[in-house]
């Protein structure tokens, strides 16, 4: 084989060689892109969820994510965009709560029982949920769209609760749409004075109360 012929073929070999590493450098790199933006969240949610948006700034996120205030502005324009994500986590949350509910087949009662009862637990625990709930409380003042609260957890209810009547289990002339908005009103109502009295710690016995006295047979 001539030198060129060898060159050729060295030239064609190198691509197959080189391409690998730059792959894997690019999979690295989106694998530290996304850990970077769950840590930003994070600390967005626990910052959110202690001091509120009005006192929070950008490089307390940052310090509690342990990154550049840099770092955070490469996922998110500003404080306001963190606000967003954080919210549509908290929605996103309370979402999968009711699908892992709906997937347990419960009987149309003591699914709308399950449901308040595990957000009452999640309430409690999960430092996401308490930041999307208090940033719903000062909506007003974070200056961006934020998404519309209590809508599809409402719908949730509604639906088990018109199974509920179908099937007997409700008094006769009982609204599963009023009893849902009564229902979504107490509870979200009873974590918020639970937040301010109790830090939270007997959400469930107040999420108790709220079902016996507005559906009574769900805690039967």
């Amino acid at each position: 084989m001539d030198a060129m012929a060898v060159e050729r073929s060295a030239s064609r070999s190198r691509p197959a060689r080189d391409t690998a590493p730059r792959h894997r450098d690019t999979g690295l790199k989106q694998e530290r892109a996304v850990r970077t933006r769950g840590q930003v969240l994070d600390a967005a949610a626990k910052a959110f969820a202690t001091k509120g948006f009005p006192a929070v700034t950008v490089q307390d996120v940052a310090e509690l994510a342990g990154v550049t205030k840099g770092a955070v502005y490469f996922h998110f324009a500003n404080k306001e965009a963190l606000a967003q994500a954080v919210a549509e986590e908290f929605y996103h949350l309370l979402g999968v709560i009711g699908q892992e509910v709906e997937e347990a087949e419960l009987p149309p009662l003591r699914a709308v029982s399950e449901l308040l009862q595990r957000t009452a637990v999640a309430f409690r625990d999960d430092t996401m949920v308490q930041a999307g709930a208090r940033l719903q409380i000062e909506r007003s003042l974070i200056g961006a769209e934020m998404p519309m609260p209590y809508l599809g957890y409402t719908e949730s209810l509604t639906t088990w609760l018109r199974q509920a009547r179908t099937e007997g289990h409700l008094p006769t002339g009982t609204s599963p749409e009023a009893t849902a908005r009564v229902l979504v009103s107490a509870f979200f109502g009873a974590q918020h004075i639970s937040w301010v009295l109790d830090d939270r710690a007997d959400i469930a016995d107040r999420v108790q109360e709220i079902l016996a006295a507005v559906v009574p047979l769900a805690t039967a």
